[in-house]
């Protein structure tokens, strides 16, 4: 895959993951500021359990765009490494096919299960 396309690609990616990330992070926000509010415990509140695992799971799903947003960044600087589509593990290229599928792939599908 050429560079251009390479980095069409990966700009996508990152444009949504921020936009995702955006919004989960003023979804969690909004939920810190409303029980923040309220005079209610996680323990004894029949609520509160509710509240606790929905910023439990929100929280988690900021650090996997994070994670998202940093493997799309290390893409980009294997671009400009020169290293972008070769297998991190054997050293083959990573077939066109795989990386339009998966921008920020680092191994060939061989070599994917044992990374």
């Amino acid at each position: 895959m050429d560079n251009a396309r390479a980095l069409a690609l990966l700009d996508a990616e990152r444009q949504a993951a921020l936009t995702m990330l955006g919004t989960l992070t003023r979804d969690f926000t909004g939920i810190v500021d409303a029980s923040a509010d309220s005079n209610a415990d996680d323990e004894h509140d029949p609520e509160g359990s509710t509240i606790a695992f929905e910023r439990s799971q929100l929280g988690a799903l900021i650090e996997q765009a994070e994670r998202r947003l940093a493997e799309i960044d290390a893409a980009r600087a294997r671009i400009d490494e020169g290293t972008y589509g070769r297998c991190e593990v054997c050293g083959e290229p990573i077939p066109d096919r795989r990386l339009e599928a998966r921008p920020v792939a680092r191994t060939c599908v061989g070599c994917a299960p044992t990374a």
